[in-house]
């Protein structure tokens, strides 16, 4: 089976900085960001700084409105800050074969250099590789 690439266009990056690090907070962030009715995509968290991490996730730029007024709520309540940056391109590489194959996420990494992409996230899972790249460098990117 060949390396099977989706893409998804329209995505922002929220980065949610000094965050409590106990899980519940994270959990509870989540929790809320569903009830508005948002669908989260790629998520990582940070290693905790002391008492603080921060958590990163992508949504649809359409949901941008329903987080800007979630996240104003949440940094009044415990100073966190919100980073947020829309408008870019997710370009997933699906593989079963990825599953026993080192050097796959070197590859795919290797790729994104040779087009100078500017990441601002990677996911991984055993067969899928997701990096979320500016809408500028999404055409040269998918073309390597």
């Amino acid at each position: 089976m060949s390396p099977k690439i989706t893409t998804t266009s329209d995505i922002t990056l929220v980065t949610l900085q000094n965050c409590p690090s106990q899980l519940d907070f994270t959990a509870k962030v989540f929790e809320k960001i569903g009830a508005l009715g948002v669908d989260v995509d790629m998520i990582c968290l940070a290693p905790a700084h002391g008492a603080f991490t921060s958590v990163s996730f992508t949504i649809s730029d359409n949901d941008l409105d329903k987080i800007l007024s979630f996240t104003s709520k949440l940094r009044d309540t415990v100073q966190v800050k919100a980073v947020v940056n829309s408008g870019n391109c997710k370009i997933s590489v699906y593989d079963d074969g990825m599953r026993n194959s080192p050097g796959v996420a070197a590859q795919v990494f290797a790729a994104a250099a040779s087009a100078g992409a500017d990441i601002r996230i990677i996911t991984t899972s055993e067969v899928d590789i997701s990096l979320l790249v500016t809408s500028a460098d999404f055409p040269e990117t998918l073309k390597t």
